[in-house]
């Protein structure tokens, strides 16, 4: 499926999915099939996620272990990353002479209208973050495109005076200028394609499916709005 690759310029440090990988057969895994021939492949199933997502758990305790944590989930894409994430931190937290006390809140973040992002960003549940101040602070996104709405999100937290600001993403896209907002910790680096599932949704259907699935164009056209 893919392979764990350097670093190079201007990509995100997670595992590098190629331009060219055209992902699994859907009769090779179960979904509902209520999305029969709405899909084109599964892109990357349930269990690479859960165990890059142990990955970065593991990575985020050697960061900030020791350290209380408010982890300000990105709703409603980010939910299923979130609380998989934050499940593994605790589990390695328990069975570590290190720990990592959380609490965790919610924001939305709307910005898509079928399959494009649109210029009008509406930030839900955050109009008073007052409590970050002082706090370090994991926000936790399941996807960052350019890393417009991640910048914005970013201003927005920065004015309540957190002392630590990191992000956690499950996937990247590559697209052009994304490079000057990217996650801390990065799951997944993807080619620009639309993909659903694990909570990612396209007007709001497919948040159902347990993989990551990359949309048909019948599946476009039957749930546009």
């Amino acid at each position: 499926m893919a392979e764990p690759a350097a670093r190079p310029e201007g990509t995100s440090g997670g595992i590098v999915i190629k331009d060219d990988w055209p992902g699994y057969e859907l009769d090779l895994f179960s979904y509902p099939a209520h999305y029969c021939g709405d899909l084109d492949c599964v892109f990357i199933p349930h269990g690479v996620i859960m165990d890059r997502t142990e990955r970065l758990a593991r990575n985020i305790m050697d960061d900030l272990g020791d350290h209380d944590i408010v982890v300000l989930c990105v709703l409603k894409g980010g939910y299923r990353f979130c609380v998989d994430l934050v499940d593994r931190i605790k589990s390695l937290s328990r069975n570590s002479d290190r720990s990592i006390p959380m609490r965790v809140h919610f924001i939305r973040l709307k910005s898509y209208l079928n399959d494009q992002s649109t210029e009008d960003l509406h930030i839900l549940g955050a109009e008073d973050l007052s409590f970050l101040a002082g706090k370090n602070v994991l926000i936790v996104e399941a996807i960052v495109g350019t890393g417009k709405t991640m910048e914005t999100l970013l201003k927005y937290v920065e004015a309540f005076r957190p002392k630590l600001i990191k992000v956690a993403g499950l996937l990247v896209k590559r697209v052009p200028h994304n490079a000057a907002c990217l996650p801390d910790y990065v799951g997944f680096e993807i080619p620009d394609r639309f993909v659903v599932g694990y909570a990612l949704d396209y007007n709001e259907y497919f948040r159902d499916l347990t993989h990551i699935c990359v949309i048909s164009k019948s599946g476009k056209m039957k749930y546009k709005i």
